[in-house]
């Protein structure tokens, strides 16, 4: 399979949020020709980005594997995504990405991976967090604890822009699932609420896009 197999219609049926942040990551690749999706999993949202050249790392081999299996990636890497220095070199994608892994890391290895991946991306470097610490535990060794949270003002602070993503922070919580029922209803809430309220109030949202355009033109 190939990435362009993969249809976001079909994938937003059972999960619409994830059109809003295809929308901001395909906007924020346009100038864009290859990728690092560090930390992919086993399937990545970048995988309905249309255009670059994007390359999976992955730490957990099954994830990589199943990964591989269905072509979400063009290339792939194992590796810890806190060695990033051993793998590649200054500037080698035009952008390095993170989606939901930052918060797997103690803060400190936090810091130390983006600053490996401000190190190896010419042009940007973006990554998706939850807003603050959630709490969310490891199922069978798959790497999914979170050990850290990070913010709007914190990320600001390191040359950051930031937009608010899925929504009103408490209608959310693990894996950034709706927590009321009926969820349909709900849903739709957060939508709304994205759109109108918490994309430029970042601080009340459940999540935070964080990007930093680097040197290169």
């Amino acid at each position: 399979m190939s990435r362009n197999s993969f249809s976001l219609w079909s994938a937003a049926a059972a999960n619409p949020s994830l059109v809003t942040l295809i929308r901001e990551l395909q906007s924020a690749l346009s100038d864009c020709r290859t990728v690092l999706d560090v930390g992919c999993g086993n399937a990545s949202p970048l995988r309905f980005v249309k255009g670059p050249q994007i390359t999976g790392l992955d730490g957990y081999p099954p994830a990589l594997e199943e990964a591989r299996r269905a072509g979400t990636h063009d290339d792939y890497v194992s590796g810890n995504v806190v060695e990033l220095g051993k793998r590649f070199k200054p500037g080698q994608f035009d952008a390095c990405i993170a989606l939901d892994v930052i918060e797997h890391l103690p803060k400190e290895t936090g810091w130390q991976m983006l600053a490996e991946m401000e190190r190896i991306a010419r042009r940007k470097v973006i990554i998706l967090t939850p807003n603050g610490f959630l709490p969310q535990k490891s199922h069978d060794g798959d790497l999914q604890e979170h050990l850290s949270g990070w913010t709007a003002p914190e990320l600001r602070s390191k040359g950051y822009e930031v937009v608010g993503m899925y929504g009103v922070k408490s209608l959310r919580g693990e894996y950034h699932r709706i927590k009321n029922q009926p969820r349909i209803f709900w849903l739709g809430v957060s939508l709304l609420s994205h759109w109108f309220h918490t994309r430029s109030r970042p601080e009340k949202s459940a999540a935070i896009l964080c990007s930093k355009r680097m040197g290169a033109t």
